[in-house]
This record gives structure tokens, C-alpha cells and sequence, in this order.
């Protein structure tokens, strides 16, 4: 059985009957944990395991685990703190902020691959341009270059642990005011004023960027469609102008950005159209069911090789990756807890 182009959510701790005959569909290709998922390590890693032994090839398992205010996972996990933190290192000591953004990659990697998830949705390398109060503190900092620069250590370090890095929300949502979740964000700004918004992801790429994250935003004075349902975006910019080979997502089709956009199925063909190899539908499981029965018969061959790609490098954690409890796990604790000024921790 091969990975489908719908990643979709569970409601609990464990799995129900009707979520485990939902993600046997073909056409699920993998899994999104949320808080609601979690409630300790152990308990963690049953479910993954409950996931992943429903099929084969497995399904992806992935988290939003950037840190600060965005971290699902957070008792017994470390207390990661906001990009914009790393940005004021960067600000303090330039050496001193590439090497905090590594340590933090490389520790959200660690622990999360420990857990058995595939991946977390980040960096997030939107710019803080004092607008976006959903972006906010989760940005690194105004200047792209800075931006670019924390990115690369973070995707670094996360490559360093056996995962891969999903850079969102491209091509830029921090010039806007308005929540994706609850309204759709319109950027009057013209190509030529999104330059710095899309350095990073060019910084990134060259850097062995795996996957970028769509954001429900309009861009009018560039293209008429929302980015992540827009060929223009997909094709000719991500994939085109800046050669991008990995797989695209897009964000939660859920969202209320594209309430105008046509009922669920309908967003999810749009978006695959488009270009995007795996469209995400969260809380609204009949929305995930009718998706799925309107998907029937689809099949890209492409985007299967790409999302395949996206699996945790068990090469890499087999050979010592560093993994929860490991000595470099307590180096990159110690060092990120100096810098914080916290307590040391100490595994009981």
C-alpha cells in the first residue's frame, strides 16, 4: 500500500475503531498529533506504534513542535523556547545564536523521533514584521538574512538527529494582520515587496530544505488564488523559480481562510491540482470521510516518492543520532538551560 495525498487528525489517546478504519483508506497517507494526543511519553509512543502498525509502508506521524507558545508536547518534554528568543541571541552574539537555533533543532529532533513521530512542521521562517499576532514571538526575527541564518542552524540540527525539516508558511504570513484560522488573510504587497519573505526558504533550500508548508493567504497584486490552492505559487514560483524537489504541504484545510473556497473534497482536489503532494484536513472527520470518498481513483506516483522521503532516518538514529537521555542529549539540555538561565535538569 502506498502513501496517500490526505494527512488527517485523532481525536484521543488511542485509537477508535471508526479512526482505524479511516486511516487504513489508501488514500491517508499519514497522521497529525495534536495536545490532545498526549499525555506522557509512554503513552506517546503506544499510539505511534498503534498507528504505525496499521499499515505498511507506515504512515507519517507528524507534530507542530516549534517551541515557545507551539510545542504539543510538553510534560516530560523539554520547554523549548520562542524563535524570537533565539533571534535576540542572534542579536547579542551572531556565533552564539546560530549555535542555540542548532541545539534546539537538534533537541525538538531528538526527543520527537524518540517518541517514534516522523517529523515536526518547523522552522517556521515567516518574518516578524510586527503585524501577525498568530505569528508573533513564533517568528525569528524581522531580518530575513537573520531569519535565514537561524533556519539554516535549526534545519541543521534537526538533520543532524535523522529528521527532516518542513519550513512554513510559505510564501509569507507575517505581513498580515488577520488569523488564517478564523479569516482569510489578504497581502496587497507586489512580487518584487515579498523578496525578503522568500530569501529564507532560497537560504533553506540550498541547505537540503526536505518540505515547505502553504499558507491560506491572498496575494491579489500577484496571483488571484489563495497560495495553497494556486498553481501559480505551487508551480511556477516554489517549484519553479526557486527549484524546490521535496514535497509540499498544504496547512489545515479546516481552516476558516477558505470557507469560501468550496466544501472539503473540493479545497483538497484544488490543492493537489495545484501541486501540493499532501493536503491536510484536521478536526472534521466527516470532512476527512467525504474527502476521501471524492479522492477515489487518484493517484500521483511523484508525490508518493516525495512524502516517502520524508520518514525518519533510522540509519541515523541507529547510529547514536542522539536520542532523549543520550550524552548529547544532556549536553544540548545543560546548554540550552545556561542560556535560558534555568535550573539544570537531572534524569531521575
Amino acid at each position: 500500500m502506498t502513501l496517500g495525498p490526505l494527512m488527517v487528525d485523532v481525536q484521543g489517546l488511542a485509537l477508535t475503531g471508526e479512526e482505524r478504519k479511516r486511516l487504513c483508506n489508501p488514500l491517508v497517507g499519514g497522521v497529525i498529533l495534536f495536545s490532545r494526543n498526549y499525555s506522557d511519553p509512554g503513552q506517546l509512543r503506544g499510539l505511534v506504534a498503534e498507528i504505525r502498525a496499521l499499515r505498511t509502508p507506515p504512515l507519517l506521524v507528524a507534530v507542530d513542535q516549534e517551541g515557545g507558545r507551539v510545542q504539543r508536547f510538553r510534560e516530560q518534554f523539554y520547554a523549548l523556547p520562542s524563535l524570537r528568543w533565539l533571534g535576540h541571541q542572534y542579536d547579542l552574539d551572531e556565533a552564539q545564536g546560530r549555535r542555540l537555533a542548532w541545539l534546539c533543532g537538534w533537541l525538538m529532533a531528538a526527543e520527537v523521533l524518540d517518541a517514534g513521530v516522523d517529523f515536526s512542521f518547523s522552522p517556521v521562517v515567516d518574518l516578524d514584521y510586527g503585524f501577525s499576532e498568530v505569528i508573533g514571538d513564533r517568528s525569528f526575527h524581522r531580518d530575513p538574512e537573520i531569519v535565514a541564518a537561524l533556519a539554516v542552524a535549526w534545519l541543521q540540527g534537526m538533520h543532524k538527529a535523522g529528521m527532516i525539516g518542513v519550513a512554513k508558511h510559505f510564501p509569507g504570513h507575517g505581513h498580515v494582520v488577520a488569523d488564517s484560522h478564523v479569516d482569510l488573510p489578504v497581502d496587497h504587497r507586489s512580487f518584487s515587496e515579498l523578496y525578503d519573505d522568500m530569501l529564507p526558504y532560497e537560504r533553506l533550500l540550498r541547505h537540503g530544505l526536505n518540505a515547505v508548508m502553504v499558507a491560506h493567504v491572498r496575494y491579489p497584486q500577484i496571483d488571484p488564488e489563495v497560495a495553497s490552492l494556486s498553481p501559480y505559487w505551487l508551480g511556477k514560483v516554489l517549484r519553479g523559480d526557486l527549484g524546490m524537489r521535496g514535497a509540499i504541504f498544504t496547512d489545515d484545510l479546516s481552516m476558516r481562510a477558505l470557507a469560501s473556497e468550496g466544501a472539503m473534497p473540493e479545497r483538497a482536489r484544488r490543492a493537489l491540482a495545484a501541486g501540493a503532494d499532501m493536503a491536510l484536513v484536521c478536526n472534521d472527520p466527516l470532512a476527512a470521510d467525504a474527502t476521501l470518498e471524492s479522492l477515489q481513483g487518484y493517484s500521483d506516483p511523484v508525490g508518493q516518492s516525495r512524502l516517502v522521503a520524508l520518514r525518519r532516518r533510522e540509519n541515523a538514529l541507529a547510529a547514536g543520532g542522539g536520542l532523549r537521555g543520550s550524552a548529547d542529549w544532556r549536553h544540548a539540555v545543560a546548554s540550552l538551560d545556561k542560556a535560558l538561565a534555568r535550573p539544570g535538569l537531572a534524569l531521575s
